[in-house]
């Protein structure tokens, strides 16, 4: 004998109006229940309780609705059937011997209607309204169905094995190379690609990403000694020559600043000159330490071998090495780091460098021909042909899939089942109830039927067997 379901309109009454009694079930019974009006108001929906909680329903549930109504008045009128059998046999048996076969069969016809119906109007309700243990089981024991619901997908559907063998069933990275390999397919990649950069730099504050590159920057810098560093990419330039460039330029901004500033020069000399001394004397000296001054300036900027610039190499590679190994030099190169890094100015260059990323990116992503977004379809492109045509890196990228897929069913599959146990336990008892009787309760009407069918049948049997045998 069954164990489900409602009495008979009562389901249908209750997804438009909350339940009559504390207990949930109608005082009336099935008969009274199968002819009842639709006439309460529904209940107000409360944050988190699905649509279906404030009794609206959409049109595949009033479909439901009417077809349940229609199950339940068959189901209330084969038992009226028997019971109106019952007393119109009972009432002739004695005239008519042969009618105690048909009240046997209608009285065991009841009996099966009214247990049928006790079993699966307990599960939506409890029957008549009566507290009996047991009953109302939907309503009452949601949160622990919901529970065991969670932890039956998390068992049988995310477990590690299951989805290992899934995955193994057919290759992922042989699908997406094929998805990708296809230019249109690859072009909707991208777009979708430059909707996320969009959406993302919506999400961002321009402030919050500079702060952070800055602190990136910070920390990065005041972690790494750049004495040794920045000593080998001078020693590696040295070594090449590629300085000689930027010394005959300070050479020759030199040469030109004496030469178009022998006024300046002859001042210097000149206050430099003793009192006592004349002034045709003072002139005299000045003309001749600015000539000597502009002619070695002249020699250090036309001659490449001159033992001025061969002097400034030998000092330019002493202080490479010095970088490199003397702790004293390294300890001064990252005190003048540190100041260069606490100067407010780092911080409007991470901002300014952020906001040119960021519409650089921008402008990109808006533009279906930029050539940021088809290198970016080029490259989405080659790596499916990749994936169809190279078979070992298919094999790699199908491991990864499984193993990622695995690690995540075995240590959060319960977790992710666990949004069934939250979604639940949020959702009123009684809609819960009248949602699932109107997704399965004209099914369970069949309970009733066939519990009239099989409890007359079941009746005729007994009854005849003990005429048979007893009588």
């Amino acid at each position: 004998m069954s164990t489900t379901e409602s009495e008979p309109t009562e389901s249908t009454e209750s997804t438009m109006r909350p339940a009559p009694t504390p207990t949930g079930g109608s005082a009336d019974g099935p008969a009274a229940d199968a002819a009842r009006p639709n006439s309460r108001p529904a209940r107000a929906a409360t944050p988190f309780i699905p649509a279906f909680a404030a009794g609206r329903l959409s049109p595949a549930d009033e479909e439901r609705r009417r077809r349940l109504n229609r199950m339940k008045i068959i189901a209330t009128g084969a038992l009226v059937l028997m019971a109106i059998i019952f007393v119109i046999a009972f009432s002739l048996q004695e005239r008519y011997p042969w009618l105690g076969y048909v009240r046997a069969t209608a009285e065991a016809g009841m009996v099966g209607a009214l247990a049928d119906w006790f079993a699966v109007t307990a599960l939506f309700r409890r029957p008549m309204g009566l507290p009996i243990p047991h009953t109302a089981i939907i309503p009452n024991r949601k949160d622990a169905i919901g529970s065991s619901l969670s932890e039956f997908v998390a068992t049988n559907f995310l477990s590690e094995t299951l989805v290992r063998e899934k995955l193994a069933g057919f290759s992922v990275a042989k699908r997406l190379g094929e998805y990708l390999s296809r230019r249109e397919a690859a072009e909707q990649a991208t777009a979708e690609l430059a909707t996320a950069v969009r959406g993302i730099s919506n999400v961002l504050s321009d402030d919050q990403v500079a702060d952070l590159l800055e602190s990136l920057a910070r920390r990065k810098v005041a972690e790494t000694k750049i004495g040794p560093p920045l000593g080998r990419i001078a020693a590696e330039v040295l070594e090449r020559g590629d300085h000689h460039g930027l010394v005959d330029f300070v050479v020759d901004r030199c040469y030109e600043w004496i030469r178009d500033n022998y006024t300046a020069v002859s001042r210097v000399v000149s206050q430099r000159a003793p009192s006592w001394s004349p002034r045709f004397l003072d002139g005299f000296v000045a003309d001749r330490i600015y000539n000597e001054v502009e002619a070695f300036a002249l020699a250090v900027k036309t001659d490449p071998d001159h033992q001025m610039r061969q002097a400034l190499d030998r000092f330019l590679a002493e202080f490479a090495r010095d970088l490199q190994t003397d702790p004293a030099t390294m300890d001064r190169a990252d005190l003048i780091k540190d100041g260069i890094v606490a100067n407010a100015e780092v911080r409007s260059l991470a901002a300014s460098a952020w906001t040119s990323v960021k519409g650089m990116l921008l402008q990109a992503a808006e533009d279906p021909q930029s050539p940021l977004r088809r290198s970016v379809t080029e490259g989405l492109i080659s790596f499916g042909r990749q994936l169809t045509e190279d078979s070992p890196l298919a094999s790699k990228v199908d491991g990864w899939v499984a193993d990622l897929a695995g690690y995540v069913a075995r240590h959060h599959a319960r977790s992710i089942t666990g949004i069934i146990d939250e979604t639940i336990a949020r959702w009123d008892g009684e809609a819960t109830s009248r949602k699932i009787e109107l997704q399965v309760g004209r099914d369970l009407q069949f309970i009733r039927i066939n519990g009239t069918v099989v409890g007359a049948l079941a009746g005729l049997l007994i009854y005849t067997i003990a005429q048979l045998f007893l009588a």
